[in-house]
């Protein structure tokens, strides 16, 4: 029953920074891991970045090691991905997603779509040339 809020994409030139916010709420339990996957039209659904309950481990995507830092707050049940450096490739609709607050993920299962309960909307995140 957790609800997950995403804010934070636009319209950036390439270079340029954004920081996406995920809040969540209304569920019984806490989320648990978190992540941030992205998806373009006609294409599937992709990995970004992930980060686990204590926020102590975080798994990234080749595509944005050294560029996207994942970070959560967990008094305010918010996740964050801080994008620096964006490239056009970044263009996506972003997407929150939470794994049940008592479920174990490990590491490795950050990055799949299947260790997650609970999925944000989207936002649009748009780099131009």
């Amino acid at each position: 029953q957790v609800q997950l809020v995403e804010s934070g994409g636009g319209l950036v030139q390439a270079g340029g920074s954004l920081r996406l916010a995920c809040a969540a709420s209304g569920g019984t339990f806490s989320s648990g891991a978190m992540g941030w996957f992205r998806q373009t039209p006609g294409s599937d659904r992709y990995f970004v970045a992930g980060i686990s309950t204590s926020g102590l481990t975080t798994s990234y995507a080749d595509s944005v090691k050294g560029r996207f830092t994942i970070t959560r707050d967990n008094v305010k049940n918010t996740v964050y991905l801080q994008m620096n450096n964006l490239k056009p490739e970044d263009t996506a609709v972003y997407y929150c997603a939470g794994a049940q607050k008592w479920t174990y993920i490990s590491r490795g299962d950050l990055s799949s779509l299947t260790s997650y309960d609970y999925w944000g909307q989207g936002t649009q995140v748009t780099v131009s040339s």
